[in-house]
């Protein structure tokens, strides 16, 4: 018997077999497929940041994502944005989150190195998860003005990134690509050098506190008003 000609015990869940007939399977992205098969919790952890940004820029009219990976957890902001314009450096990432498309959460995913120039347009809000700890500390401030010049006066920015407290626990993998971790004082610093505003949160696993800093696993940086003349 054909999936679509089963019946579900209880009847609210029939649903699901009529999605499945029409729509088929989702599929994970290539990160967090791999994910998935060798530690699932990172997932949670993934999905709760990618909450947290979706709530705080909720509204907003165009977001941009920067190092968007296989954009898996997209999705959770588009929900509360009305677009989104997604972008990473790397093209076998930007090709699996393409391939992979919804038609019905549609967003424009392009490939674009920060460290080159800033995305062309104008972004009432932007957001980057993991991506300023690979950054080389050389390059950060070219990499935050870039991401600056794309906002509107009023922009936010909200970057997350794990603090450098956390790497006494990383795994050899991770420490090999966070070449530029920070703690609650070098982050702020760096981020007032070009917001007018700057509200620090911490996180441990899956959630957000603002709790002691140095015991923080994970940092948020929540940058309002970029400034005229950055320092």
């Amino acid at each position: 018997m054909a999936i679509a000609d089963e019946r579900t015990r209880e009847r609210q869940y029939q649903f699901q077999i009529s999605h499945d007939a029409e729509h088929g399977r989702a599929k994970l992205g290539l990160m967090t497929s791999a994910s998935w098969h060798q530690d699932p919790r990172r997932l949670l952890f993934l999905l709760s940041r990618y909450k947290f940004v979706a709530k705080m820029l909720s509204g907003k009219k165009r977001v941009l994502e920067i190092g968007c990976g296989d954009a898996f957890g997209t999705r959770m902001v588009l929900q509360n944005v009305e677009s989104i314009h997604a972008v990473d450096f790397d093209p076998v990432f930007v090709k699996d989150a393409n391939e992979r498309m919804d038609p019905g959460w549609k967003f424009e995913c392009r490939v674009h190195d920060m460290l080159a120039g800033p995305v062309s347009g104008v972004y009432d809000a932007a957001y980057s998860l993991d991506v300023l700890e690979h950054i080389a500390p050389a390059d950060e401030g070219k990499f935050v003005m870039h991401v600056v010049k794309s906002l509107t006066p009023d922009g936010v920015l909200i970057l997350g990134m794990p603090s450098l407290q956390s790497q006494a626990y990383a795994s050899h993998a991770s420490k090999e690509g966070h070449i530029n971790c920070k703690d609650e004082a070098t982050f702020r610093q760096l981020m007032e050098r070009y917001f007018r505003n700057v509200f620090i949160f911490s996180m441990n696993d899956e959630v957000v506190h603002t709790g002691f800093y140095p015991m923080a696993q994970y940092l948020f940086a929540l940058c309002v008003a970029p400034r005229d003349n950055p320092q």
